[in-house]
């Protein structure tokens, strides 16, 4: 906890250091550095005030345990503490957590891609319930869930499809859900009754804007390609040379856009996915730095890594990287996933406190 505190100390430094840059004519003048220093005073704020409770409620425990000498302050300081001393522990764990390092992207919306994956037409059905189940629970917090791109399966759900997400904090609540996802349960198509076990693949990246790849992507690296959509749109969509391909000549990335009726916002919508699987690609591929950034994380965010199993027999789902098992799959299934996410966030907190002690 020493180590701890004294990083607390630099960021109340900070905090001062940023209230008298932002009383500064100069930073005033400047919109931009104004701004920023703004932005940062906003982030670091709620440790400051919670430092400060902290130390107002040490100094009045130092000061009532220097009273129980005292016959005639005894009582009254013993009360004292057994008010502040569990204020004083809750305040120490709230620290704790709010000096853990913030993932740069949990403020970020996502691009979320779900592919059925082992299992036929069994696993793109299920494929389509990952959707109906993030799109549900998107629904309960108010974040805005749109789909760009899907490829149906030929017995219903999906074969591929790609949704953008956004909202507040969509990326620091989503980002455990990449991986392999499990279902056990007996198929429509099966006449007798037999349980089979399918899986579809889901990918979680944060959405970048194009200052926030700057430097990763080249535009020259990029060939663009327009043609004629194929997909559903009448007959405008289907005259006009409307779809776009971009393909990432570097990395070979390819993104295929036909959902929307402009070339134009077939353009924009193909690059937000590029820009996404770029970053995704190259945070895989540096191995080293990122082995060591997940060691303290759950999960590698591997889409091979097997997360979960949703059992439908047994109405049970269980999120295998923290052992953690809800018998309630009907209504985790309709969107209802916050125990889920709730018990991932605070096991990668406990993992990344252990990381910093």
């Amino acid at each position: 906890m020493d180590k701890i505190f004294a990083q607390i100390q630099n960021v109340v430094d900070r905090f001062d250091e940023l209230n008298e840059l932002l009383a500064d004519p100069d930073v005033i003048s400047d919109s931009n550095k104004y701004t920023e220093y703004a932005k940062e005073l906003g982030a670091i704020t709620p440790t400051v005030e919670v430092y400060r409770q902290y130390e107002h409620i040490t100094a009045q425990i130092v000061e009532d345990k220097g009273l129980l000498a005292d016959k005639e302050m005894a009582d009254l300081a013993k009360t004292e503490l057994a008010a502040l001393e569990p204020q004083q522990t809750v305040l120490s764990e709230k620290l704790k957590i709010l000096m853990i390092p913030k993932d740069p992207n949990d403020d970020k919306n996502i691009i979320m891609e779900i592919r059925g994956a082992v299992g036929g037409d069994e696993a793109n059905l299920f494929a389509g319930d990952l959707l109906s189940m993030y799109a549900h629970y998107a629904q309960s917090q108010n974040w805005h869930f749109e789909i760009v791109d899907d490829t149906p399966g030929e017995a219903g759900g999906f074969k591929e499809v790609v949704v953008n997400i956004s909202g507040e904090n969509v990326y620091s609540k989503l980002k455990f859900e990449s991986g392999a996802h499990r279902v056990q349960r007996v198929p429509v198509t099966e006449t007798q009754g037999r349980v089979h076990t399918s899986t579809a693949t889901v990918g979680v990246m944060p959405e970048f804007e194009d200052v926030d790849t700057e430097g990763l992507i080249d535009p020259k690296d990029v060939r663009e390609d327009v043609y004629r959509s194929s997909g559903a749109g009448g007959q405008h969509i289907n005259k006009t040379s409307s779809a776009v391909r971009l393909v990432h000549l570097p990395t070979g990335i390819k993104v295929e856009m036909q959902e929307q009726r402009s070339q134009q916002q077939n353009r924009a919508k193909a690059w937000q996915i590029l820009r996404s699987r770029v970053y995704d690609h190259f945070a895989q591929e540096n191995r080293d730095e990122y082995d060591e950034q997940r060691r303290s994380k759950i999960g590698s965010g591997d889409r091979s890594e097997r997360i979960r199993t949703y059992n439908f027999p047994q109405n049970r789902v269980t999120d295998h990287r923290i052992n953690f098992t809800l018998n309630k799959l009907d209504r985790v299934i309709n969107g209802d996933l916050e125990e889920i996410i709730d018990a991932l966030i605070i096991a990668d907190q406990a993992k990344r406190l252990e990381a910093m002690i």
